[in-house]
């Protein structure tokens, strides 16, 4: 009623028996259900996908080099590049320190989303746990939408859904997040408690990478303590793709 649709269309929109729905009946859907921007983005993107699939580049297995080199740069902030699955692809010897040794690690391994759930080390990093693993959800979620016929992604949401019952339970509520900037707390066993902004840039000649970087607020106790990570990364980990 409020979105001036009939029962019988709204149906057969979730039973996917519409070629076309006109954008002015996916806004008026969105403002009866009171969607936040997120989850408005995330209903046009499986709207579009049933018209028709638009043609992506293959992903890359590993940061563009113009990337990589702003990377090795960036020595005073912890960085990392990742693509839409979450899949670490470089990073640099803070974001190494604050995160893991990503080197370490298999390549099938360093997905910061498998790491969120299936690693209990990793899993000790978060100050609050339960938000970043919605966090990484939602976001998950929302690439999910928009690429339903790749294998990678949804491999990894199958083996989430099987072996971690907070990402199953999490992942049928539906709920998207797209990229944003964020505060997280981290536990760190080096250097103690921090409280960090992370944020995420998008790289226009490579769409499917993303920069993320962390940093503190001036003049605070997290400050102090990330400086401390930066100078103890230098000499125990590597930066790396």
């Amino acid at each position: 009623m409020l979105a001036h649709v009939s029962v019988d269309y709204i149906v057969r929109l979730e039973q996917g028996r519409t070629n076309r729905v006109s954008r002015t009946v996916l806004e008026a859907l969105a403002d009866a259900l009171q969607l936040a921007p997120d989850e408005r983005a995330y209903l046009f993107t499986v709207a579009d996908l049933t018209q028709s699939a638009p043609t992506r580049r293959p992903s890359q297995s590993g940061a563009a080099p113009r990337l990589q080199r702003l990377l090795d740069l960036m020595t005073d902030v912890p960085a990392i590049v990742v693509n839409h699955r979450m899949d670490v692809l470089a990073w640099n010897r803070g974001g190494a320190g604050l995160l893991a040794d990503f080197s370490a690690l298999p390549p099938g391994r360093r997905n910061m989303i498998w790491l969120t759930f299936l690693d209990e080390s990793f899993r000790t990093l978060y100050g609050d746990w339960p938000r970043a693993g919605k966090n990484c959800v939602a976001t998950l979620r929302m690439e999910a939408g928009s690429r339903p016929d790749d294998p990678a992604l949804n491999a990894l949401v199958g083996e989430l859904s099987v072996r971690d019952k907070d990402f199953r339970t999490w992942w049928a509520t539906h709920q998207v997040r797209g990229p944003g900037q964020l505060v997280k707390t981290y536990n760190h066993p080096i250097a103690g408690t921090m409280d960090l902004d992370v944020q995420q840039f998008s790289v226009d000649t490579n769409p499917d990478q993303k920069l993320i970087v962390f940093t503190a607020e001036p003049d605070t106790e997290s400050e102090k303590a990330l400086q401390f990570l930066l100078q103890w990364s230098d000499t125990h980990v590597s930066a790396g793709a």
